[in-house]
């Protein structure tokens, strides 16, 4: 395990500071992370290191399945009892009212290619085949928890569901009173504070257009601002490793694998503060989104109802609503 991640390290300093090509002493980490780094195919990878595919191929597996048992380690809380109040959250314009949010929850969509015959069970609302991924991120912009290989055109609420019935063990569970934030196809229940339906949300729509107006508004409003970390996650993790923006013709589990490797490495340059572009421009702005997730549109489907939600729940919303309204 020390092994791959001081090898992700030379990569970094290899690949990412520009330092002069050394093809004859490449290892199989800065291999991997060229090829998951760049939208190239395989034949390019042949040519730039100057190795048989069947070399490539080999290494390329041999490596991943080292990454993912990184992964087994690195995707989950640092704090998994939830007792640290996160820096983000200690603003003024959030504290007290989100002093015990925990993350937040989304699906991102990664493009894939299925077979002929999986083809339209993996096509989404987008027109196109992908994995619909679920994703839990901290305030630290660290994935937690993530489930892949879903076809895209199952619907969030099963992924989520799904996730914590056949994942309980692993799954971050809210402890009592902790909660993230999901958005508006999620419904509102204890551990999962949604926003407020058909009312503006996006932050777009506030940056645009006047300011917040009223209880609801003044709500969604810093629900989106928090929430963001996730959009932003995602923007990090895709423009670094290219490879999610079209998945080449690997078997389907494989290319689930992959999914996950991409987001165990975006934890460990995060964890061990490498010098990362991307991440310095998010630190320095906590509005900055690297780039923007053509698979999360600013309006999620939704299937939910107003039964599903828990009263309790929406009291507290409420409550955190008033709050808010009154301190503005």
């Amino acid at each position: 395990m020390l092994q791959t991640a001081l090898m992700i390290g030379t990569y970094y300093d290899t690949f990412m500071h520009k330092a002069p090509r050394r093809v004859a002493t490449v290892s199989g980490i800065e291999m991997f992370l060229w090829i998951i780094g760049s939208p190239q195919s395989l034949r390019h990878v042949e040519d730039r290191f100057v190795r048989s595919l069947e070399t490539i191929s080999r290494t390329f597996d041999n490596v991943l399945s080292s990454v993912l048992k990184l992964a087994v380690q690195i995707i989950s809380p640092k704090d998994p009892e939830f007792k640290n109040v996160r820096r983000r959250l200690q603003n003024p314009r959030f504290a007290p009212y989100f002093n015990n949010c925990i993350g937040a929850i989304d699906r991102t969509h990664v493009p894939v290619v299925v077979p002929s015959d999986k083809v339209v069970q993996y096509t989404g609302r987008h027109g196109y085949t992908t994995q619909n991924v679920l994703v839990i991120c901290d305030f630290d912009m660290r994935f937690t928890f993530v489930v892949s290989g879903w076809p895209g055109s199952v619907h969030d609420m099963r992924v989520f569901n799904d996730a914590v019935n056949k994942y309980g063990d692993k799954f971050p569970h809210p402890p009592p009173g902790k909660f993230y934030l999901v958005d508006s196809g999620y419904p509102n229940r204890p551990g999962y504070l949604a926003p407020y339906r058909g009312t503006k949300y996006h932050l777009p729509e506030f940056r645009s257009g006047p300011m917040p107006k009223g209880m609801k508004e003044t709500f969604n409003y810093a629900h989106s601002s928090l929430r963001n970390v996730i959009e932003r996650s995602f923007g990090v993790l895709k423009m670094k490793w290219r490879i999610l923006l079209g998945i080449p013709n690997f078997p389907i589990q494989k290319q689930s694998k992959i999914i996950v490797a991409c987001m165990a490495i975006h934890n460990f340059i995060r964890e061990n503060a490498i010098a990362d572009t991307a991440f310095d421009m998010c630190d320095r702005d906590e509005n900055f989104i690297p780039m923007a997730d053509p698979s999360n549109p600013e309006e999620h489907a939704t299937n939910t109802q107003a039964g599903d939600e828990d009263r309790n729940m929406n009291e507290f919303r409420d409550e955190i609503a008033n709050g808010l309204y009154n301190k503005s």
